[in-house]
């Protein structure tokens, strides 16, 4: 099994280093970030307490509490001076921040030696979350698509079908029928993540619209695309402000960035958004090959 690079980061930052950071681990649906922690636990040498929100209803906060009190007991029912907790998809729990940042707070008044690790798919919530209650209580480490090497070490991937196919693991053992694995990228990764990840979290007045500035971006990756142009071509666009927002949740959601109009001046930079050129990039190229496919 490939254990990636940020297992080693991980276990350096909890086995190695005083408790001083809530460990948030956050990136795109189905890249393997649960996978990637218990990997970990396996190997860790202190006590821990694992346990996932999946099935928790987003109301009953209080549940965050209960999985702390199990963690305290663990710690206090053995000699060793320190444990873990990890709580996964905390993102689905109402009010998480609010409730983590007390617990974690109590801890460091009692000099309670319980590290923390939190996980979650929704980068927008858990960045709303991050920034609104855990200021400087956090640190963030990213997990993104799968590299080639990866890619080549698990399934053997060539470098033209990971330009191809890109780096979702889960979808790896589908590319041999090509129609249903672009089923499976735009229904389980692309739908769920712009439905789930932003359309449940944000306001957002014009979803059709957002879809089409998605399936667009794809269509012209690595191109330059100005929202001007950008505005001809989609029907009832507004403005380009509103664009704007819209590929900023996208990029968010870890579906579509766009790249800024490059200048060594970095005020030409900023002042060519939002009417300057852009190049919009998915963030994982296997988006533009579903998109090619024409499934949406």
């Amino acid at each position: 099994m490939i254990e990636r690079s940020q297992k080693a980061l991980l276990a350096k930052r909890i086995e190695e280093e005083p408790r001083r950071f809530i460990q948030v681990i956050a990136g795109p649906r189905q890249v393997g970030k649960t996978t990637l922690v218990r990997q970990f636990i396996e190997q860790c040498r202190i006590p821990v307490h694992f346990a996932a929100a999946d099935l928790i209803p987003a109301g009953q906060s209080s549940w965050i509490s209960q999985q702390w009190e199990v963690a305290r007991l663990k710690l206090s029912g053995t000699e060793a001076h320190e444990a873990l907790l990890v709580i996964d998809e905390i993102q689905k729990i109402g009010n998480w921040s609010e409730i983590v940042k007390k617990e974690w707070d109590a801890d460091t008044a009692s000099e309670r030696n319980l590290k923390v690790i939190i996980l979650g798919s929704s980068r927008l919530l858990l960045q709303q979350g991050l920034t609104e209650s855990l200021a400087g209580r956090f640190e963030i480490i990213p997990l993104s698509h799968w590299s080639y090497r990866e890619m080549h070490q698990a399934f053997d991937f060539t470098p033209e079908q990971y330009v191809w196919f890109g780096g979702y693991p889960g979808a790896a053992s589908l590319v041999d029928d090509e129609v249903r694995w672009a089923r499976y990228i735009t229904d389980s990764l692309v739908e769920t993540s712009i439905s789930k990840d932003i359309l449940m979290l944000t306001r957002v007045d014009k979803p059709a619209l957002m879809k089409q500035l998605f399936e667009l971006g794809c269509s012209y990756s690595g191109q330059i695309l100005s929202y001007t142009k950008i505005l001809g071509q989609l029907q009832d666009a507004g403005n380009t402000t509103t664009l704007a927002h819209y590929l900023n949740l996208l990029d968010t959601a870890g579906l579509l960035a766009g790249l800024e109009k490059f200048s060594n001046q970095e005020v030409r930079t900023r002042a060519s958004s939002p009417g300057g050129g852009h190049g919009d990039v998915p963030e994982n190229i296997n988006l533009l090959t579903a998109v090619a496919f024409s499934v949406f």
